[in-house]
């Protein structure tokens, strides 16, 4: 019985995987004046594959990607003890000359 390398039974996460939504908040729009875009992405995502997903979906030159992850916070759903899920967030800052309009979707 041969076992497969562990490199071939590691397959990389599709693109729309990693990048799960992009966000639209105050800040986010602040980002952006600096050439910067936020997106969710997914939790278990690195900075490398979060920058391949960008550049391949979108077509531009990524200069950086900072990421943060938000642990999620404990709260009551209809009186019962519950808690938010964990979510990892990515500014990807473009390089000089691209941008990514997130309103108008893919």
């Amino acid at each position: 019985m041969s076992k497969a390398p562990k490199s071939a039974v590691a397959a990389k996460p599709e693109h729309y995987d990693v990048i799960r939504k992009p966000i639209i908040t105050e800040k986010a729009t602040m980002a952006s004046e600096a050439g910067a875009v936020v997106f969710q992405v997914a939790i278990d995502s690195t900075k490398p594959q979060i920058k391949e997903a960008v550049e391949a979906v979108f077509g531009v030159k990524v200069k950086a990607v900072n990421t943060t992850i938000t642990k999620g916070k404990a709260k009551k759903f209809r009186g019962r003890a519950g808690e938010r899920s964990d979510k990892k967030k990515a500014y990807v800052t473009l390089e000089e000359g691209n941008t990514i309009d997130v309103s108008t979707g893919l």
